[in-house]
């Protein structure tokens, strides 16, 4: 009789598909978060299966069924992050849409985990390509679309001249929040940072 690793078997469970593995989505999640925790914990370099799947409440074989090695797992969890994305913001002004972008970015990148978990992929990322290219992937990607929306509505109402450049605006934007949040890692924004941040990136923005 075929078994699902990832629950303990019921007598009146309805056998899965022949040839089929069948992976519960609470379960998948349950590792993904696990592996946020971990590298927050202990870092990439330290990270094993065998303590995602004791802080997912799992097996190693319910890991091991979704991802070959620790290092798919990451790369697939942090490509995913590109994919998610941020919400877009639809305040009516180029300036409003840029500080609404803000806080939700300083929000997240100051969480206790991620304020952990991403320099200590950074590092990594030095040494090994494949996690340099899925970084890459997930920071650019997971605020091009945002900030190109937030160009692109912004060269419709005239706030910025049509065939601004899209790649300098992106370093623009994206920019100055991300080395003070991530790269110098200051443990506290300033009061008004971020209303001081939009309006300036505005003005710069208009100057492209």
């Amino acid at each position: 009789m075929t078994t699902n690793p990832d629950e303990p078997q019921q007598p009146t469970r309805r056998r899965a598909p022949a040839g089929a593995a069948v992976l519960r989505e609470d379960v998948t999640e349950a590792i993904r978060a696990a592996v946020f925790e971990e590298l927050a914990a202990v870092g990439y370099a330290r990270m094993s299966i065998e303590g995602i799947a004791r802080r997912a409440g799992v097996g190693k074989t319910a890991v091991y069924r979704r991802w070959r090695s620790k290092l798919h797992l990451v790369l697939d969890i942090v490509s995913a992050l590109a994919v998610q994305g941020l919400p877009a913001p639809d305040t009516g002004s180029l300036e409003g849409d840029l500080r609404l972008l803000y806080e939700v970015t300083s929000r997240a990148l100051r969480h206790p985990i991620a304020s952990q978990v991403i320099p200590d992929l950074q590092a990594e990322a030095a040494r090994n390509p494949d996690i340099a290219e899925a970084m890459q992937k997930a920071l650019r990607e997971g605020q091009d679309g945002v900030a190109t929306g937030i160009v692109t509505a912004a060269e419709r109402r005239g706030e910025l001249r049509e065939g601004i450049d899209h790649d300098l605006a992106l370093d623009l934007i994206s920019g100055p929040l991300y080395w003070r949040s991530v790269v110098i890692r200051s443990p506290k924004l300033p009061k008004g940072y971020l209303g001081a941040l939009a309006r300036a990136t505005s003005e710069g923005l208009k100057a492209l």
